[in-house]
């Protein structure tokens, strides 16, 4: 075994994959499936709220969300995350990931019931009220980024290690999924059961007071699997890795890992004593070293991630808006306001089925075998393909006969999305830090993401106006198109495979090797760590 190297750390590098993987995935994936329940169940319903609250005459459009509102809407959880992330990613390299990775998932339970009953004597008051909460919200869904990736890390062993992250946040996919599911089961309930007239009909009739109970319950639907997962990440001990390199805590360490690998683990506090002497390793993020070592890393995980989510998230919260330009969602004066949730939610569920959940998988699947340097520039590679695809040709795309073709195309943007950047940016940042900077670094690579989600949310909604002023809807200005809003995220996407070279490959290695905390490799413990003899830490 390498001089620097913990016996734990290294039990944990090399051993077989056990329940206790597959019970850390389940526990912090459900918090990803919530956090992307959340983060995309408002496209859902945005539509349906302008149905709702915005159908007086002195509305600059009827039964439309006014653009301040609709970005405010779409955006603020955003902002909200990228908070969250930078602070929980701090406290969790301060206090533990334990310590706090409770009191993000019951933010979000908290807040989630809170945007359902939103309340107010006017329309500014609920859609106010539904900010505050969802900006609180988004912070909570922001500490679950660096805490979730990094216990993840952590735990895992090296070989698997991106699979196991990588698996973690899939369950994103299926939280898209379950906020399309979620919408159609409800719209379909209550547009049975009153019917109202189409919106052209009269804006006011084509949305019955019970509408005001849909967008509420589908909203506060998210708090429900944050709940049952509570309890049990509960119970999760403290990462070896955090009690051991951070605390210096060799008996807890020796302790919670003896029941997690089902072994004896001896302490070393003597070892642990002459490493924290003799480290090299004590520098912190605003130092020279730290900029020497992994300042580039530190660039090249913020950028990709700040890039790639500019272009995913422009497509996923206005994906609505792109079905409606290519005529698949029918204009809304032609249906109730219920229907139209129903419409959105099927076209979201079928995205998500074909394109999002297929995409993780196959990262999942593959990640540990092709590396995350060859999956991220594959993403990024094609997804440039696909965006202009789509773009230059955009006016062949938007005739009724070619629908099926731009849909099929626009699902590949986010099969290679997920396949792709969107994944290996999570699981990079969660290795190739130190310890004591891994959830601080991991936070702010997820907040430059967050940062790019903001610049999509709030930039697209002006750029995909129509060119036209006298056309644009009331109170937009004029931008440059949806056609040319497609060029400029293909042009994007390829900035994205430029910056992945500053990116390192860490498939195979540790986590000790990957941050410089081990300079003399590894370790003659394999055998010991598989077959159940006792370890010491």
């Amino acid at each position: 075994m390498s001089s620097n190297q913990l016996g734990v750390l290294n039990a944990l590098d090399v051993a077989k994959t056990q329940w206790y993987h597959f019970t850390a995935i389940v526990i912090a994936g459900m918090g990803f499936f919530t956090d992307a329940y959340d983060l995309f169940s408002i496209p859902v319903v945005t539509k349906l709220l302008g149905r709702i609250y915005y159908t007086h005459p002195g509305a600059a459009k009827p039964g439309t969300l006014p653009p301040n509102v609709a970005a405010a809407v779409n955006g603020v959880a955003l902002c909200g995350t990228l908070a969250g992330q930078l602070f929980f990613g701090w406290l969790g390299d301060k206090l533990g990931r334990k310590n706090v990775y409770g009191l993000t998932l019951m933010l979000m339970v908290i807040c989630s019931i809170a945007s359902g009953l939103s309340f107010g004597h006017s329309a500014k008051g609920v859609m106010a009220t539904l900010c505050f909460f969802r900006f609180w919200l988004g912070f909570g869904i922001g500490g679950d980024y660096p805490l979730s990736a990094t216990i993840m890390s952590e735990y895992a062993n090296k070989k698997t290690r991106g699979a196991f992250i990588a698996a973690v946040f899939a369950m994103q996919g299926f939280g898209i999924l379950a906020a399309g599911i979620v919408g159609l089961v409800v719209s379909s309930a209550f547009n049975h059961a009153y019917e109202a007239p189409a919106y052209e009909v009269d804006p006011a009739a084509s949305t019955v007071s019970q509408a005001d109970y849909v967008w509420r319950i589908i909203l506060m639907f998210g708090a429900l699997p944050a709940i049952l997962t509570y309890y049990w990440r509960m119970k999760m001990p403290e990462t070896a890795r955090y009690t051991a390199l951070v605390a210096k805590n060799a008996k807890q360490a020796a302790s919670d890992m003896s029941k997690v690998l089902q072994m004896e683990v001896v302490p070393e506090e003597e070892k642990i004593e002459r490493l924290n002497q003799e480290s090299s390793n004590s520098f912190g993020l605003f130092t020279k070293e730290f900029a020497r070592r992994h300042g580039l890393h530190l660039l090249g995980t913020t950028t990709c991630w700040f890039l790639l989510d500019i272009a995913y998230y422009s497509n996923n919260l206005f994906q609505k808006d792109i079905y409606s330009a290519i005529g698949w969602i029918p204009a809304a004066e032609t249906m109730n306001a219920i229907h139209e949730v129903y419409l959105v939610s099927r076209a979201q569920t079928l995205i998500a089925l074909c394109g999002t959940v297929p995409g993780y998988w196959f990262t999942v699947a593959l990640i540990d075998y092709l590396g995350r340097f060859t999956i991220q520039l594959m993403g990024f590679f094609f997804m440039t393909v696909f965006m202009f695809a789509l773009a230059i040709p955009y006016h062949h795309w938007t005739l009724k006969a070619h629908r099926i073709g731009f849909l099929v195309m626009y699902s590949l943007t986010f099969f290679f999305a997920n396949f792709g950047p969107n994944a290996t940016t999570f699981v990079v940042p969660a290795e190739i830090f130190p310890a004591r900077l891994r959830s601080t670094c991991h936070g702010i690579s997820a907040a430059a993401g967050k940062a790019g989600a903001i610049v999509g949310a709030f930039g697209f909604l002006y750029a995909a106006q129509n060119q036209d002023p006298k056309k644009t809807d009331a109170g937009y200005p004029p931008g440059i198109g949806v056609k040319n809003s497609l060029i400029l995220l293909g042009a994007i996407n390829f900035a994205g495979i430029l910056c992945t070279l500053l990116v390192p490959e860490s498939k195979g290695k540790s986590l000790e090797e990957l941050s410089g905390e081990n300079e003399d490799g590894n370790s003659n413990l394999d055998q010991a760590a598989t077959s159940g003899r006792t370890v010491p830490v």
